[in-house]
């Protein structure tokens, strides 16, 4: 198993770019931008991972995860083929059924109940792997996406990794995402993930895939200390963090033990972004490599 180790960077400049630089010279998979234009000093997720893989060599890009009420899908796709061909490739698609729908309506977006946004969801995925793999022009009749006759353009390698939460959100990832970003950071011992990831796993199998065809990819904040702390874990089972061993022998048990295929590191506590991102990227993430190998 080859397990995948990324960061989220900060939404800020000339911070962003620092971080994803020094990301991809510290030789780590991806990273991480939220897709939130909400607030007055937000940067565009698409336009900001787009400078991002032109300043790096490396590394993929992840918008975690896109808010799909905001961007249309067949524009989606589009943007999707694009920054894959640009970069070679190192664009993973993250995709979510759209959170906190009063902002979402404050930018112009569509006004959707739950079950519409996750029919919406569902469809879109479907679309935007027709648009971005070589064949016939697409048409489809929507209701929600409809397009006539539209050329594909081929993104290779192209992965969708889903933020879903509700059981008919994890049933669309089950039958069609690559991989699965739990919700509120929850982790391989919560008990979001007990009840969620089996709805995954009877979605692909209902469709001829396989629960291993659906990765599970960990939003995994937390502090990397000097010391080794008493607890790792809060009094709800939450990880607080804790020095390099713990976070190395907690992380390669997620993978050996619970099947994680990866994570993606969010800096917490009284140390430094930087400090913190080195850490992570030059002590943490190659030994968990090699543990786990």
């Amino acid at each position: 198993m080859t397990v995948v180790l990324g960061i989220g960077v900060p939404a800020t400049l000339p911070d962003l770019l620092q971080a994803a630089e020094q990301a991809d010279r510290d030789g780590l998979d991806h990273v991480s931008i939220a897709d939130h234009p909400y607030g007055a000093r937000a940067l565009d997720a698409y336009a900001a991972i787009g400078w991002v893989l032109a300043r790096t060599e490396r590394i993929n890009g992840l918008v975690n995860v896109t808010n799909l009420p905001l961007r249309p899908a067949p524009i989606l796709a589009r943007t999707a083929s694009t920054l894959a061909a640009l970069s070679g490739g190192r664009l993973v698609l993250g995709l979510g059924a759209g959170g906190a729908p009063d902002r979402i309506s404050a930018m112009g977006g569509r006004q959707q109940t739950p079950r519409e946004a996750v029919d919406a969801f569902e469809e879109a995925m479907v679309l935007i792997r027709s648009l971005t793999t070589a064949g016939p022009a697409v048409t489809s009749a929507g209701p929600r996406y409809p397009v006539k006759a539209i050329p594909p353009v081929a993104a290779q390698g192209l992965q969708i990794w889903t933020g879903s939460n509700g059981p008919r959100s994890l049933a669309a990832t089950g039958r069609r995402a690559d991989g699965w970003i739990p919700g509120h950071a929850a982790d391989w011992l919560s008990e979001t993930y007990r009840t969620a990831r089996p709805i995954i796993d009877a979605a692909a199998l209902a469709v001829g895939r396989t629960p291993g065809d659906v990765a599970t990819i960990y939003n995994f904040p937390g502090a990397i200390t000097d010391r080794p702390l008493d607890r790792t874990r809060d009094d709800e089972g939450r990880w607080i963090g804790g020095s390099v061993a713990q976070w190395v022998e907690e992380l390669t048990g997620a993978v050996l033990e619970h099947g994680a295929a990866g994570f993606t590191y969010f800096p917490r506590g009284d140390a430094s972004y930087e400090s913190s991102a080195a850490r992570w990227a030059q002590e943490i993430a190659p030994a968990v490599r090699a543990a786990t190998s």
